[in-house]
């Protein structure tokens, strides 16, 4: 542990101080409007492309057909079949919210059609009737976010994509307020056997041939501890359970460690997108006692990166890439680049290498084991800081990441 000056110690406190401004700015903020799922019909059909899902959430019904979901929790988990029209005039990585109820389907996204799913044999029926060629991309969103909001990103991640897949979403109990980050992340904890018993009936489906999980933000803490779970409760994880993508993951990088390696021998592949320049994540390392993120580490320093390359896992650095969103938090889905990579080569589980990845301004994909010229991208996880809101916390030790990660790797070989 090393001393603190005054001169460290005022600026942590400065630092401290930017964070918690921060907070409030954030929970200043307008939201999106409320109580879009009421369906709509398209005046004229085949002026929009439409996006079908079936929704598998742990959100207490709301009783109204405009929300359909609040953000407590519900002992029962509940399934939906909904489908969400996009209007043909827009910007990829956006999504049209109306600034009127009802959406109008020709400039807005607009919900147009809400079923519910009453069993596993029905869910069975929607999985034949939806499924493209036995491909499954499940969605887990992040923290700060309603029913609504996860159905309507989802929706556009598809869409802007171009994935031949079927879409899936998990929605768990969130507040959608920032202020609420502690139930929101309890909320994952009550929901992860319900994500893993979601997981396990997809790897089950004889309709089914793959799936692609896709995380973003306290959804990537959630989908590590299901699949951890599912790792000691079944000694493996689901072989169909292919690719898993964590999207500005949220998650302590000591707990990381420990949950690769709980998952057992036999591992889905993975890819992390991280940005150094993530505002929320700050605040999220502020508000864990100043433990720094998976999703905002800097990919390029050692030991860390050879260890995480040794153990199979693709880091994509997006700290250069622009994009309209203030907190830099969701540049997976609102870069068009990005979102075309996922559905063209990551939910098919294709492997990248530093060459097969150029998204300007020097954006570069490093791959496990075959990495050659490490640019600004490289497979590994550190406990570096967030550079935005603090400089190095020197009093903090290092987490033994590498030692945890090279014993997993050494025993159980790479992942498959």
């Amino acid at each position: 542990m090393f001393n603190r000056t005054p001169r460290k110690e005022a600026f942590r406190v400065a630092r401290r101080g930017g964070a918690l401004a921060l907070l409030f700015v954030l929970a200043g903020c307008g939201g999106q409007p409320k109580g879009v799922m009421t369906p709509v019909a398209l005046a004229k059909p085949g002026t929009t492309s439409e996006v079908d899902m079936l929704v598998a959430t742990t959100r207490e019904p709301s009783g109204d057909p405009a929300t359909l979901f609040s953000g407590e929790r519900s002992a029962t988990p509940h399934l939906t079949d909904v489908a969400v029209s996009i209007p043909q005039r827009r910007e990829p990585g956006t999504v049209q919210w109306p600034r009127r109820l009802p959406p109008n389907p020709e400039t807005d996204f607009a919900v147009t059609r809400v079923s519910e799913v009453p069993s596993p044999a029905a869910a069975h029926g929607w999985f034949r009737q939806h499924t493209v060629d036995g491909h499954v991309l499940l969605f887990v969103h992040g923290f700060n976010n309603r029913y609504e909001d996860s159905v309507f990103r989802l929706a556009q991640i598809v869409h802007d994509s171009g994935a031949q897949t079927t879409p899936i979403l998990f929605t768990w109990p969130s507040r959608a307020s920032v202020l609420a980050y502690n139930y929101d992340k309890e909320s994952t904890n009550y929901s992860r056997t319900a994500l893993e018993n979601t997981l396990r009936t997809l790897a089950n489906a004889p309709d089914v041939k793959d799936v692609t999980i896709l995380a973003h933000s306290m959804g990537t803490w959630l989908t590590m501890e299901s699949l951890r779970q599912m790792g000691i409760r079944d000694g493996r994880i689901a072989p169909k359970i292919q690719n898993v993508i964590l999207a500005s993951p949220d998650i302590d990088l000591d707990v990381f460690a420990k949950q690769w390696v709980d998952m057992g021998k036999k591992r889905p592949k993975f890819t992390i997108f991280v940005s150094q320049d993530d505002r929320a994540l700050a605040v999220s390392s502020l508000i864990s006692g100043d433990v720094s993120r998976l999703g905002a580490v800097d990919p390029s320093a050692e030991p860390y990166r050879t260890q995480l390359e040794r153990a199979g896992i693709t880091a994509i650095d997006l700290t250069k890439v622009k994009t309209e969103d203030s907190l830099h938090h969701g540049k997976f889905a609102e870069s068009p680049q990005i979102v075309q990579l996922i559905g063209q080569r990551l939910v098919k589980g294709q492997t990248l290498t530093d060459s097969d990845v150029s998204l300007g301004d020097g954006i570069t994909a490093v791959v496990a084991g075959a990495a050659k010229n490490v640019g600004t991208v490289a497979a590994v996880t550190i406990s570096a800081p967030v550079k935005i809101l603090e400089q190095p916390t020197l009093h903090r030790k290092k987490p033994k990441l590498d030692e945890t990660l090279a014993s997993g790797s050494q025993a159980d070989g790479a992942p498959n």
